[in-house]
């Protein structure tokens, strides 16, 4: 699965979440948007395969907007916007 919505190679800041399992990724994505400001990309790398409808409901819950997903053979690559 991959959503792209606009290029992803423009990011602030990246977050290594691979090897933690739900709800960790989402935790740590919640620390690391605390640390940008508004408008700021952040890139979140994961192995947990739950994190695909994780960051899509926490996205959406929260008003982040998810600009692209990237999905390899072990490893979910997501670029969050922060929102304003």
């Amino acid at each position: 699965m991959e959503l792209s919505l606009e290029p992803e190679a423009n990011f602030d800041q990246v977050l290594d979440a691979r090897g933690l399992n739900c709800p960790l990724p989402i935790l740590r994505c919640k620390k690391g948007l605390a640390e940008i400001s508004g408008g700021q990309v952040l890139k979140v790398l994961t192995t947990d395969s739950g994190s695909v409808k994780d960051f899509q409901a926490f996205c959406k819950q929260t008003g982040h907007e998810l600009l692209s997903l990237e999905q390899g053979e072990k490893e979910y690559v997501f670029f969050i916007r922060k929102h304003a």
